[in-house]
């Protein structure tokens, strides 16, 4: 058992050190930006031997849509960080948030870093699960063969949160 000093309130306090054994990314935006992050962050718990489990809900289902996978773009009105100096308005000028996507993924390829379907894929054969919300799947009408074909199931919050039973389990809300 490894103990790590915490510092807390001008007080040092002894902590046990618990390993993490299970990642669960919940994935509620669909931009490229929080998709990759949501990918990133599975597949790294993958490669460092971990459990890694996702779950797509809301706007994030665009990510495991067949017709959206491969076709998400980058923020560009709402999004604070993204060029900053630029004003906002111009974010919403037509064709921006294309251009600002196509720029996006030049460098990810620059980069080596495999498309969407593709990540899905790593992350399947490596062992990870993917799962789509059932209420959202609902409420945008959307059926088990909408989605890739790497996503599991489509789930409930509750069975969702048996995912994540277990000790070492953390939760990624992206």
């Amino acid at each position: 058992m490894e103990v790590v000093k915490e510092m807390t309130a001008n007080k040092v306090v002894a902590k046990e050190k618990k390993e993490v054994k299970k990642i669960l990314v919940i994935c509620a935006r669909g931009t490229l930006e929080d998709v990759y992050a949501a990918l990133i962050m599975a597949n790294g718990a993958l490669a460092e031997g971990k459990e890694a489990k996702m779950f797509f809900t809301f706007f994030g289902l665009d990510a495991i849509t067949k017709k959206k996978a491969d076709h998400l773009h980058t923020a560009t009105v709402g999004n604070p960080a993204f060029m900053r100096g630029l004003p906002t308005m111009i974010g919403g000028l037509p064709g921006f948030e294309a251009l600002a996507s196509s720029m996006m993924k030049k460098e990810m390829d620059k980069l080596d870093i495999p498309p969407v379907t593709e990540f899905f894929e790593m992350i399947e054969a490596g062992g990870g699960e993917i799962y789509a919300c059932k209420l959202a799947a609902d409420m945008f009408h959307l059926k088990k063969e909408d989605f890739i074909p790497e996503v599991n199931d489509i789930i409930t919050v509750g069975q969702m949160y048996e995912l994540a039973e277990g000790e070492g389990t953390h939760m990624v809300f992206i």
